[in-house]
């Protein structure tokens, strides 16, 4: 217990030495303590929070959500319905690249094309069939068919600078390529039309940016200059970073410290209600008991949801039995937690496993709230069904290649619906795995349901809205049923700040704070 103390207390001080900077805010620097940096610089490489959190830096998108989940034109001035296929939309004139370069049509054809080619991505844009530029500043795309979320996949295109990431490097590597935790030069260079510019990059330790001269959105209010991003993995440090004015602003307050950060004199507390779902999925390659329901739904009622939010979560989460939460298009009101423990034993006992298994269990240490306590609690839950869980927790910049891998028996994972729809849970988490189209590209564990599968895509090809939402709502229901994915809680968001940094108006539901309309006022 000594030598716990003793190396946490190392950890706090080396996440304050490296952010100890004057208490006092300035207007032109913005000092970030997150729990997590960027992966890499190649936004198409990895489809997650980080990476889209850096995305609103260093890109702009066609269009953004405002915090009640409205269309704003960003890199998009305009748009039409041409008919059930094709959005024309109108780009904003007079943008630079960082580089330099001009965006133009070409650019986000480009970046489309690059998209669906993705292994993150390629899913997600899979009702995409192209996008042709009319001209240098209006871009048609088409859909395979009728598709209701257009819209909503434009605010994660992101359009690259397509003369910069042309041609190859001096020992011949293709400037595009996309190369899954490798060295690419994407992954190492960057050139956006975003707010900020990256300066300095070393990964785990420190992301410097400064205000791009020639940024486009003049009627910004945004006065932050420069950025210092440092990871500070460690829920305690970040607080105490915060709290000791080595940093400004952090995220992901965690539930045990919202009450001091909430007290704390000269530091301002946001909340929001979030919609991440936090789950686990179950690796039915590797063990032969997780492909049999009775014991993924053993799985289900042995975790008790509403004791891992009130105790863990502190009422910081909303305990889930489906993907949606309440007020997306797919949310279920049916579905409600179904702990239940002496269901979940007769069901192992009827699968034929009352002795139970051992089984390896991984999950990240510094992404979402309370990760790791989350994970040793199911560990212990599932012990009391004979399921005895080898639990190794780690950063995320270790969790995420391994997770990739598909080398363990169960694994966590959050999802934040990219497209603020109830189908992207499950084209992404639960959808049988297919490499050509990149559906079920977060299956971990090979689960599949063709049927639901089926439902899930006549759903996306749906324009009526009402015939839409009971189709997902039905799939919510087949997946409750068969246990696909075992939920836990939508998480919540909390942000700290010092007096002055305005945080309140950037924040949002999406996670991804919109920094370079950030306002911090002078003392």
């Amino acid at each position: 217990m000594t030598f716990k103390k003793t190396l946490l207390a190392s950890v706090i001080g080396a996440a304050l030495a490296a952010t100890a900077l004057p208490a006092t805010v300035s207007a032109e620097t913005l000092r970030i303590g997150y729990a997590a940096d960027p992966e890499t610089l190649d936004i198409h490489e990895q489809l997650s929070g980080g990476m889209l959190r850096f995305s609103h830096l260093a890109f702009d998108p066609l269009v953004r959500w405002t915090q009640d989940f409205q269309f704003e034109p960003r890199l998009a001035s305009g748009w039409e319905q041409l008919d059930d296929t094709t959005v024309r939309i109108r780009l904003r004139e007079g943008v630079s690249f960082h580089s330099g370069n001009p965006f133009t049509a070409a650019d986000v054809v480009w970046t489309i094309e690059r998209l669906k080619e993705s292994p993150d991505y390629r899913a997600i844009f899979e009702p995409i069939a192209g996008a042709e530029a009319v001209d240098e500043h209006t871009v048609d795309i088409t859909t395979d068919g009728p598709y209701p979320l257009l819209l909503n996949l434009a605010t994660y295109i992101f359009p690259m600078d397509r003369e910069y990431y042309n041609g190859t490097t001096d020992n011949g590597q293709d400037k595009a390529e996309i190369v899954k935790a490798g060295n690419s030069f994407a992954s190492r260079n960057v050139s956006g039309t975003g707010p900020f510019i990256v300066t300095e990059r070393r990964q785990g330790v420190r992301v410097e940016m400064e205000r791009f001269a020639d940024y486009w959105d003049s009627d910004s209010e945004g006065n932050v200059s420069r950025i210092v991003l440092t990871p500070i993995a460690e829920n305690a440090a970040r607080v105490s970073a915060l709290l000791s004015g080595g940093v400004d602003f952090i995220d992901a307050v965690p539930p045990n410290d919202l009450e001091r950060v909430r007290q704390a004199q000269g530091i301002d507390l946001v909340e929001i209600p979030g919609t991440r779902i936090i789950g686990f999925q179950l690796n039915e390659e590797r063990v032969e008991a997780f492909a049999d329901p009775r014991v993924r739904q053993a799985v289900a009622y042995a975790i008790n949801q509403e004791g891992i939010a009130d105790r863990l979560m502190r009422g910081f989460a909303s305990p889930a039995a489906q993907f949606s939460p309440p007020g997306y298009s797919g949310h279920n009101p049916e579905l409600t937690p179904r702990y239940d423990l002496e269901r979940a034993q007769a069901l192992m006992e009827e699968a034929g496993y009352a002795d139970g298994f051992s089984i390896d269990m991984i999950a990240p240490n510094n992404r979402y709230v309370n990760d790791a306590q989350i994970a040793q609690a199911v560990a212990n839950m599932l012990a009391r069904i004979n399921i005895n869980a080898n639990l190794r927790t780690m950063p995320l910049a270790q969790y995420w290649p391994e997770y990739d891998e598909r080398t363990s028996d169960m694994a966590m994972i959050g999802w934040h619906s990219d497209t603020e729809d109830s189908a992207n849970f499950f084209q992404y988490l639960s959808a049988c795995f297919d490499a050509e189209t990149g559906a079920g590209q977060y299956n971990y564990g090979g689960y599949c349901n063709e049927a639901l599968d089926t439902l899930v895509a006549r759903a996306d090809g749906e324009t009526d809205l009402e015939a839409r939402n009971a189709m997902l709502r039905e799939a919510e229901a087949m997946l409750h049923e068969d246990a696909g994915f075992i939920m836990l809680h939508w998480q919540n968001l909390a942000y700290g700040a010092r007096e002055g940094v305005e945080i309140a108006p950037v924040v949002n539901a999406t996670d991804f704070p919109y920094l370079g309309d950030l306002v911090i006022q002078r003392d």
